[in-house]
């Protein structure tokens, strides 16, 4: 009962002729497979149950799974949570660009603000309020450029000596997208607060 099999009896039986496929295979007959683990079975049953009968239950699917990705990204750009975030935010490079961006002050974050006071200064009818509107754009405009300028010349300095070997493609670009928000507004939140070092 307990002992070993000999070798023919561990021979598979894979030539099965024509004529004994028709009759009834016997229970005692080893079946030419090995048995699948319980695992793979309930693994195997579930894709059966869980593949959709029509294209409307795929479709209605697929919206269900989109929408509760988009749901754990949102819930990821508030608590800052690395593995929901989009692929832009992903990764060490683009978390020290936010904590960079994030912990000084930006000129062109207040761009919203002062556009509207130029804008309502430019409305007055008087040309000498008009005149000092003018001159209120171009000096934020220039002010956006020069700290922008230095704020990329900065950034490319620290990421060359923090992360050498890393791809940092796209990352001052990303950095001046983020100063251009207000930092109330910055999607993901801000992780560091003002005078902090990244």
């Amino acid at each position: 009962m307990f002992r070993s099999r000999s070798k023919d009896e561990k021979a598979p039986t894979d030539k099965v002729t024509a004529d004994l496929s028709k009759q009834p295979r016997d229970p005692e007959a080893p079946k030419g497979r090995p048995t699948p683990k319980r695992s793979e079975a309930q693994t195997q049953r579930r894709r059966a149950q869980s593949t959709p009968l029509d294209r409307k239950e795929a479709m209605r699917r697929q919206r269900e799974a989109r929408r509760a990705d988009l749901a754990k990204q949102r819930q990821a750009l508030a608590s800052g949570d690395e593995r929901y975030l989009p692929a832009r935010d992903k990764g060490p490079v683009r978390r020290f660009v936010r904590d960079f961006v994030d912990s000084r002050f930006c000129v062109a974050e207040f761009f919203l603000p002062l556009a509207v006071v130029i804008l309502v200064l430019s409305m007055v009818r008087i040309p000498q309020l008009q005149n000092i509107a003018l001159l209120l754009w171009l000096g934020v405009i220039a002010m956006i450029i020069v700290d922008s300028i230095g704020i990329s010349i900065r950034l490319k300095k620290q990421l060359n000596a923090r992360f050498p070997n890393e791809p940092k493609r796209g990352a001052v670009a990303y950095a001046l997208m983020r100063t251009l928000q207000m930092r109330r507004l910055r999607l993901p939140k801000p992780q560091v607060k003002r005078g902090e070092r990244p």
